[in-house]
């Protein structure tokens, strides 16, 4: 029996032995080979942490400025030094609660020597203005009106709080001018 013990380890030995030559062999040197080549003065190196500069905190100091939202802001007044400035006190007429960029003029009247321009609302209204009115909401005074178009001065607050005019014009609808022609 000792001897079938010795038989069966003998053989067991003889069959790992094989395994174990195999795992060593040349299978991988190409890569092993391809790897020292490319490896070769390749050292790590990290590089150093950024210097964390210290936060300085921003205090404010415009308390004494006015609002950008406050009523004293958005209220108009007319300086008593003559600079340029829309009147507060004239009643509003309807197109001055619309952006000028929303209006549509889509046609022209004239009666008794006046020219008119048809001014259509998004809602659809249609009004009738003549140079004089005013339209848009940036105090717009319409100063002219011919067949194509409709020029008015526009009095806007510029970044310094200074009121400046500048001309705008709403030109007739393309469609309206293909009906004319």
């Amino acid at each position: 029996m000792m001897v079938m013990t010795r038989f069966a380890s003998l053989a067991v030995c003889c069959a790992i032995v094989p395994l174990l030559v195999a795992c060593g062999g040349d299978e991988h040197s190409d890569i092993r080979a391809w790897m020292d080549e490319n490896s070769k003065g390749l050292q790590g190196k990290v590089e150093p942490m950024p210097q964390i500069k210290p936060y300085v905190p921003y205090v404010y100091a415009a308390f004494e400025l006015t609002e950008p939202f406050s009523e004293l802001k958005l209220k108009v007044e007319r300086p008593a030094n003559g600079v340029l400035a829309p009147n507060a006190n004239r009643p509003k007429e309807p197109l001055e609660a619309f952006d000028l960029d929303k209006l549509q003029m889509v046609g022209t009247l004239e009666r008794a020597k006046v020219m008119y321009a048809l001014i259509k609302t998004p809602e659809g209204s249609m009004y009738r203005v003549k140079p004089g009115n005013y339209i848009g909401q940036n105090f717009g005074l319409i100063t002219d009106i011919s067949e194509t178009e409709v020029k008015l001065k526009e009095i806007v607050e510029d970044s310094n709080g200074d009121w400046v005019e500048r001309t705008s014009t709403i030109v007739l609808n393309e469609h309206q001018q293909e009906q004319k022609k």
